[in-house]
């Protein structure tokens, strides 16, 4: 079973999105089709983009395809979903969509911030609007779990051994793939920064083997927001076994076709695509979780949350 699914706008799995569920049993489960549920048919079609939604409070980021399965979605096009539950009418919860660049002036996408009250199928209504032309609404079905499969806002941070620059000898080279890494962001591991009982943000991304394409313009926005924050500890994981080959780091492949291999504390934090992001409190609980694509305030008003209070 895959453990990750490529964030779907930006490669070629959008369409199989909009055909069947992709990745594993624990994202959330678009239907077989989306129904435009407005007049005529519809141009664009909702990509949720988060691989769970759950009882209680999300962070859902979405965009749209259109009929050529382009990505579309930009700073001038409004976006926004409601949720109803299946078998009633009126929404129970909607967000009013951020744009957010995911690549600067290349593609983005739609993040809000919902409340669902209960786990079970749901209709989500997507509503968006490109400058000049009419609204367009369809509906898309998706499952609401009890519960995330992973690690979550208010859970404890599990205390993984990740590896720093004290087990390479110091040669960073060994243990990222990021062709301008940040030295702090390998001295300390996991299991060292929850036993200092001392905020940190952890990242698992790798710049050169991601299967989404974003964890290098994912890790910039970490580096930028981050160098404000001199005395915060940064872990950045590489979320795939890889291996020093002729001094060069490869990934690690197993099965027909041959599949990444993911890292022990990729499975201790059961993070379900990448790039991920957490921030973590002095007190070792989770305070922030953000899957694939963050703005840059989002991730500054998090830190502040656990180095101000």
């Amino acid at each position: 079973m895959r453990l990750f699914r490529p964030l779907p706008f930006v490669g070629v799995l959008v369409v199989a999105l909009l055909v069947a569920a992709c990745g594993g049993t624990t994202g959330t489960s678009p239907s077989a089709s989306a129904a435009p549920s407005g007049s005529g048919s519809a141009d664009l079609f909702p990509v949720p983009i988060s691989t769970q939604l759950v009882a209680g409070d999300n962070r859902f980021v979405f965009s749209f395809l259109d009929k050529q399965n382009q990505p579309v979605a930009s700073p001038d096009q409004t976006a926004s979903v409601q949720f109803i539950p299946q078998g009633q009418t009126a929404a129970v919860a909607t967000g009013d969509g951020r744009f957010v660049w995911g690549i600067e002036d290349v593609r983005g996408v739609y993040v809000t911030n919902v409340k669902l009250p209960a786990a079970g199928a749901y209709t989500a209504r997507f509503t968006t609007q490109l400058p000049g032309k009419a609204a367009e609404t369809v509906d898309m079905q998706l499952d609401v779990l009890d519960k995330s499969s992973g690690i979550a806002v208010g859970d404890k941070a599990p205390a993984s051994k990740t590896p720093t620059l004290g087990d390479v000898g110091g040669d960073v080279a060994k243990i990222s793939s990021d062709k301008t890494p940040v030295q702090r962001f390998y001295e300390t591991s996991v299991a060292d920064a929850v036993a200092a009982k001392k905020p940190f943000v952890l990242v698992f991304a790798t710049p050169k083997f991601c299967q989404s394409a974003q964890c290098g313009p994912t890790l910039d926005h970490v580096k930028n927001v981050v160098a404000k924050y001199p005395d915060v500890t940064v872990i950045n994981v590489e979320p795939y076994q890889l291996q020093d080959k002729d001094g060069t780091l490869q990934p690690v492949t197993q099965g027909n076709p041959p599949q990444l291999v993911p890292v022990q504390s990729v499975l201790d934090w059961g993070i379900t695509s990448e790039p991920w992001i957490f921030v973590v409190g002095g007190d070792g609980v989770v305070r922030g979780s953000f899957e694939g694509i963050i703005a840059e305030d989002e991730l500054t008003a998090s830190i502040d949350s656990v180095v101000k209070g």
